[in-house]
Parts: C-alpha cells; sequence; structure tokens
C-alpha cells in the first residue's frame, strides 16, 4: 500500500504542472502571428513518399495490406505532404538543464519545455503532426496530442547532460532540439549527421542562464555540476573567467558549424530574454526564414 500512494504522490507531482505550462504555452503561442506553413508551401502533394512499419496512434485505415502481406510487419503508406508535415522534438531534461542562477529567471528547462510545447500547439494549429524523438509520443495531430507532450516533457533525466535523441527520426522531415549543449559535443555531432543522412532539417535552440554567459563569480567559489558529478573548487573564480569565456565562444561556434554543414540552424536563447522573441524566431527558422 505504501509502494502504491509512493506511485500517486510521484505521478500527481508529475501532473500538477501540466495545466499552467498548458496554459502559459497557448498564451505564448497566440502571441505569435500564424503564418503560411505546413501543406500550403509550394511544390507539395498527395504523391507516394515511401512505405513505413505502423507506429502507435496509427489508423488500421492507412495500412498497405498489399505491401503488408509480404511479411510480418504492417506497413503504412506516406504521402508526400505527410513527411512535411511531420515535425519531430527532442527536449533534454537532464539535471544541467535545471539550472537557474536566482528567482528572477526560469530554469532553462522550463523555458525549453514552454518553447517546445508553444511551437507544438502553432504547428498543430497549422496542420502538421508533432512527436517527440526517442521513445517519446509519435507524431499526431489533436488537442490530446498536445496532452501527451506535455506530460511527456514533465520527464527528467538523473545524467549530467543530455545526450539528444534520434530514435523515430522521420526521414525527410524536420526536428527541434533543445538544450544546452553544454556537455560532450560528439553525440551532437552524431545526430546531426544521421538527420544529414535520412535529410532531416532543423533547428537547434541552445538555452542558457545569463550567468552562464556572463560568468559572474568571483574570489572563493565551488562549482558543482546540478546532478553531483563534476565539482571544482578555486580561490580566484575571475581568474577563470577569460577562459571559460574562450571555451563558450568556442562551444556555440561550433555547434553554430555543426548546424551549417548538415542543413540545419543554430541559435541561442537566453532564459532572461523574452521567450516569444524566441518564439517567433523558431517559428519563422521552422519555414527557412529564420536568421543566426
Amino acid at each position: 500500500m505504501s509502494d502504491a500512494r509512493t506511485l500517486r504522490a510521484r505521478a500527481e507531482d508529475q501532473a500538477a504542472p501540466l495545466p499552467p505550462l498548458l496554459a502559459k504555452a497557448e498564451q505564448l503561442a497566440g502571441a505569435v502571428l500564424m503564418g503560411e506553413h505546413g501543406r500550403r508551401r509550394a511544390g507539395l502533394g498527395a504523391d507516394f513518399w515511401q512505405y513505413r512499419p505502423m507506429q502507435q496512434g496509427d489508423s488500421l485505415r492507412n495500412v498497405d495490406w498489399r505491401r503488408s502481406a509480404r511479411g510480418d510487419t504492417q506497413f503504412v503508406r506516406e504521402h508526400e505532404w505527410q513527411i512535411a508535415q511531420t515535425v519531430m522534438l527532442w527536449v533534454d531534461g537532464s539535471a544541467s538543464m535545471r539550472f537557474g542562477s536566482s528567482d528572477a529567471v526560469p530554469e532553462k528547462l522550463d523555458r525549453a519545455r514552454l518553447l517546445a510545447l508553444a511551437v507544438s500547439i502553432l504547428l498543430d494549429r497549422g496542420g502538421e503532426r508533432v512527436g517527440l524523438l526517442g521513445d517519446g509520443p509519435p507524431p499526431r495531430r489533436g488537442r490530446a496530442q498536445l496532452m501527451r507532450l506535455a506530460q511527456a516533457f514533465t520527464r527528467e533525466d538523473e545524467a549530467d547532460y543530455g545526450l539528444p535523441e534520434i530514435g523515430g527520426m522521420i526521414a525527410h522531415g524536420r526536428a527541434i532540439m533543445l538544450s544546452d549543449f553544454m556537455g560532450d559535443l560528439e553525440p551532437v555531432q552524431s545526430a546531426l549527421t544521421t538527420a544529414a543522412d535520412k535529410g532531416v532539417h532543423g533547428v537547434l535552440v541552445q538555452v542558457l542562464d545569463p550567468s552562464e554567459e556572463a560568468f559572474p563569480f568571483q574570489g572563493r567559489t565551488r562549482f558543482q555540476s546540478i546532478g553531483g558529478s563534476l565539482s571544482h573548487e578555486t580561490l580566484k573564480a575571475d581568474a577563470l573567467r577569460p577562459r571559460y569565456l574562450e571555451r563558450l565562444a568556442a562551444r556555440k561556434a561550433a555547434l553554430n558549424d555543426l548546424a551549417r554543414v548538415t542543413g540545419w540552424q543554430y541559435h541561442c536563447h537566453h532564459t532572461d530574454d523574452s521567450a516569444q522573441s524566441a518564439l517567433l524566431w523558431l517559428w519563422r527558422a521552422l519555414d527557412g526564414g529564420g536568421a543566426v
């Protein structure tokens, strides 16, 4: 009985942020003007594109029974406009994202969740399907899907730094990845290389706290990762500032270059900046109109 009560309490704790998060995301999305998007793009039609294995949430009406009869797997026919209307998301839920330098700014994870859900609302209103990379909900439309996404965004990872998910990436579709990208860069390179090989274009949004950009620390300071696996103490924190800023600039430049060579776009957003401006940039970038 104790285990059941504990499980229920955890479930209630996870569900509690959903209504406020949805309300904030809907308010934020409402502030962004809807533009031409998705199926209304020139050159897209109902031509057959590819077969793919049936996923959870697919209707039996979409199964191609003749193709499925060749084996034990059920296949769905996808058309050109369906591929173009699919956007897959990854929101880094690792420990490093649960950082906020003061009560005046949100945690990086809270801002990333808000932007991800707000752009999902805009995409849904524009007739597009949205899903999560990895083992999250497959791409679908509708209010129920937005609730699934909001629920999935409440999950947290105990690892210090997040690893980009590539499972469920749909060839020739689009994707959005939101993270601080402060961990190992190699998994990001691997994920974007895989995306490029599949013809997937997308957006990298690096979410940083203002203190991570300014490095305002002085004197004796102990730096410790949110997850607790990394720790460093110094008597002269201000002496570390030039080297830190140099490495941060190098990381941002590497992400920008990586996005450019793989056909993606990169944007750095600070949590003390307007969420609306970040959402507007993201919305335009999905149509190829964003600026780095």
